[in-house]
């Protein structure tokens, strides 16, 4: 039985990572699928938790090997899947999520039919300025590019499943997860699980 792929993308500071976060807690179900990356880890960040953080010239030299699922370049720091990984366990039956970038979404909707996208706005960009300069981890001028980017992902969304509007993290909570039960339903995934209703 192959399990679903749920590819979340959002803008910095859209809230995405907060939301997938409490979804991995309270289903037990969902597997996160950590990104490898070459920044610098962040405070509270823990290698092989949050990411694999690498250096530079391994990143490269596993692009050369072909060992990624996509990968993608942003603001200034590489990050990308585990391509190995993600087969192995959708072969086994569990249901992963990945957090990406467009970029990395239109890599991996190309190789892997059936991936679910799911794109997180905020509610406005001046709530999402709030937010980022809010997190207090960024200069001005990084805020400042990380809003021009914004602008170019939001223009991204239309290309995804399902887009989910942060406003309130519960309503926003409860709506992602609404998608994920309802993928779990449809008609090929229960064929899978429940083959003895699909074959009289």
């Amino acid at each position: 039985m192959s399990g679903n792929l749920f590819i979340v993308a959002a803008p910095s500071g859209a809230g995405k990572t907060s939301l997938v976060n409490a979804l991995l807690k309270q289903d037990n179900e969902l597997a996160l699928s950590i990104s490898y990356t070459t920044r610098a880890p962040r405070p509270g960040e823990v290698d092989h938790r949050e990411y694999h953080f690498i250096a530079e010239a391994e990143f490269l030299a596993m692009i050369g090997r072909g060992e990624f699922l996509e990968h993608a370049q942003v603001f200034g720091n590489r990050y990308g899947t585990s391509a190995r990984w993600i087969q192995q366990q959708t072969a086994a039956g569990s249901d992963l999520v990945l957090e990406i970038d467009w970029q990395g979404a239109q890599q991996v909707r190309r190789l892997i039919g059936g991936a679910i996208g799911i794109f997180i706005l905020p509610p406005s960009m001046e709530e999402l300025e709030r937010r980022l300069r809010h997190r207090a981890q960024d200069s001005d001028a990084i805020i400042q590019q990380r809003l021009t980017a914004a602008r170019d992902e939001i223009s991204h969304a239309g290309e995804f499943d399902y887009v989910i509007i942060n406003k309130d993290f519960d309503v926003a909570l409860a709506d992602l997860a609404a998608v994920v039960r309802a993928s779990r339903l449809g008609v090929a995934r229960q064929r899978q699980r429940h083959p003895e209703w699909f074959t009289r």
